[in-house]
């Protein structure tokens, strides 16, 4: 018996080694917190993000990057009062290995629209974001949704990028922080990822790519 366990303890560590390597180095798993990426990406879908974009993969306008709260931008979520000790230690552990999603409380999921150096827009005479006055062509948007019912200007200063949800009207993103240290903008080095596939409700299941075909990069 004691043979066996001994077994199981050397299988259940491994697995959460792997499991933390793989979310250290190669994905991590996520929750949709709300609906600021409809219909992108649904409230309570889990997603996918690779750990390689940005760096070594380069940053690409139209990615969509899940990051860290740079600062201010989310509410503080009330801790889980309903777990026991054991139930909460679970969680801690399963989640720092990767194999439970991330909690929404300290991180979010935009799509990128500026990259450092660039003047964004909104909006010219068509209703359309400007990237240093070109028109941008932002086709992930549903037909009735405008691309921003606030007028902004900003220079998306170096080592930041400029980000948007896909629900223009009920996104609280790089637009409701223009008072905020860095102008909106957001910090490269707080990107965790970029998500690449949407993996549950399996109904959801989809790979998410870059919109444009050829499209600007950043290095960082």
């Amino acid at each position: 018996m004691w043979g066996f366990i001994k077994e199981l303890l050397v299988i259940v560590l491994c697995a959460l080694a792997l499991s933390l390597i793989l979310k250290t180095f190669v994905f991590q798993s996520f929750w949709i917190p709300s609906a600021s990426m409809d219909p992108t990406l649904q409230e309570n879908d889990r997603i996918l993000v690779t750990k390689w974009r940005p760096d070594p993969l380069d940053l690409r306008r139209g990615d969509i990057v899940v990051f860290k709260d740079p600062g201010g931008w989310l509410p503080t979520v009330p801790e889980d009062t309903d777990d026991t000790e054991l139930e909460a230690f679970g969680k801690t552990v399963l989640t720092f290995t990767g194999l439970l999603p991330e909690d929404a409380g300290t991180h979010l999921v935009k799509r990128v629209v500026g990259l450092p150096g660039e003047t964004v827009v909104c909006c010219d005479a068509d209703g359309n974001i400007t990237i240093d006055g070109e028109p941008l062509d932002e086709t992930y948007l549903p037909s009735d949704v405008d691309p921003s019912l606030s007028e902004f200007e900003t220079t998306v200063p170096e080592g930041y990028i400029w980000v948007m949800g896909d629900n223009r009207a009920n996104s609280a993103d790089s637009r409701a922080h223009v008072g905020n240290p860095g102008g909106g903008s957001v910090p490269i080095d707080s990107i965790v990822g970029t998500a690449f596939a949407t993996v549950w409700p399996l109904s959801h299941f989809h790979g998410i790519g870059n919109p444009y075909e050829d499209p600007d990069v950043v290095t960082d």
